[in-house]
């Protein structure tokens, strides 16, 4: 009876070590987590992020992302820099981050372009920068020129890419909004980063990463602002005249800038500190307004951007990036990101004038209406005195 006894006892303590093993791996297994926004209230831990994430799973849309990246702490040696306390708090949050390239994607497109086993021939791809408040310009761009549609038997896309905006029961309502946009119409994709003027660069990188992942096979992209009017029937004719480049070679053309300094007022929306920027002059560019850009060059500038340290200024970065690559933009006549017409005796706004450029900034989305509207009006006669 004594080694019966024995053998319960030893039976037992084994299973209690067992019980204490599974408690330790089950609360020292390593659990998701959630980087920093760049640019947080307060520079808060990623609770809020994790929170916001959760708030979005329990909607259920079944094409959230699950891509959850670790945490991308702030580099706080930058702090040390004698002139870093000068700097607005904007300036301070982009070096605090600087180094960072991936954020937690709350809303997914995985199948925009087809998806890996179906891909669709996507000719144009229409990449709106937009931010949670811009609802209203977000919903004219879908009926006007930025409707995902079939034109001369090529099919255009859009996506709109969105970061997180506002605090507390504002941010909460306007990630609501983006959620359900996202749900009715499937072309918003959002990263878990505070959308900021400084981080547009930013957003671009993250929005190419998904390209070449989800929709490597887009032919062509437009990157413009939800601002502009885009004339995209006329972006498709002019990108099908291209008979010797189908996607697949170089092409990234708009507004071309050349020698521009860079700005060094602090007071300035684009003050850019010698701390960030050393050279005198910036590389040649495109205006951030709105450029077309082929898919090739979007993929080698996705993967040159790795090397190349960011800065705030997004349309100057793609230029860096183009620099880096040796590759040239160009200038388009039919891009006008100031747009005037020289006389006071003429409507700016007629038709006419409009009707064969490619793309304008700035318009609210009542005059974006009601050009598309005018430009596409079958009974417009520009022959005659206007």
């Amino acid at each position: 009876m004594g080694r019966i006894s024995r053998v319960k006892d030893i039976f037992a303590i084994t299973i209690l070590l067992l019980g204490a093993m599974l408690v330790l791996v089950y609360f020292n297994e390593p659990q998701p987590c959630y980087q920093e926004s760049a640019i947080s209230e307060g520079h808060k831990s990623s609770r809020k992020t994790s929170s916001l994430l959760r708030w979005h799973q329990k909607m259920k849309p079944g094409n959230l992302s699950q891509d959850l990246p670790t945490i991308c702490k702030r580099n706080t040696t930058v702090a040390t820099i004698s002139s870093f306390e000068s700097f607005s708090p904007m300036i301070q949050d982009f070096l605090y981050y600087r180094h960072c390239r991936s954020f937690p994607m709350i809303l997914d497109l995985p199948d925009k372009c087809g998806g890996a086993d179906e891909p669709e021939d996507v000719f144009l791809l229409l990449v709106i920068k937009s931010s949670p408040k811009n609802y209203e310009r977000r919903e004219v761009l879908r009926k006007t020129w930025a409707e995902e549609r079939s034109y001369k038997g090529k099919m255009i896309r859009r996506i709109f890419i969105i970061g997180t905006d506002g605090s507390g029961f504002e941010k909460e309502r306007l990630n609501q909004l983006v959620m359900l946009e996202h749900q009715h119409y499937s072309d918003v994709l959002q990263w878990d980063f505070k959308d900021s003027f400084f981080n547009l660069t930013l957003k671009q990188i993250l929005f190419l990463q998904w390209m070449e992942r989800r929709c490597p096979q887009a032919r062509f992209l437009l990157n413009g602002d939800d601002d502009v009017f885009a004339n995209t029937n006329n972006m498709v004719e002019y990108l099908q005249s291209l008979k010797d480049n189908d996607g697949s070679k170089h092409l990234f053309t708009g507004q071309l800038l050349r020698y521009s300094p860079p700005v060094r007022e602090p007071w300035s929306k684009y003050f850019v500190p010698f701390l960030v920027y050393q050279k005198d002059f910036y590389p040649a560019y495109c205006s951030g307004g709105g450029y077309l850009l082929s898919g090739y060059t979007a993929s080698v500038i996705y993967k040159i951007s790795a090397s190349i340290q960011i800065l705030p200024i997004d349309d100057v970065y793609m230029g860096m990036c183009l620099a880096a690559l040796k590759l040239n933009p160009d200038s388009h006549m039919g891009v006008k990101t100031l747009w005037y017409v020289p006389s006071k005796k003429v409507d700016t706004y007629h038709p006419c004038f409009l009707k064969e450029l490619l793309l304008m900034h700035k318009f609210p989305p009542s005059d974006v209406y009601f050009l598309w509207h005018q430009i596409n009006n079958p009974n417009l006669n520009c022959n005659t005195k206007t």
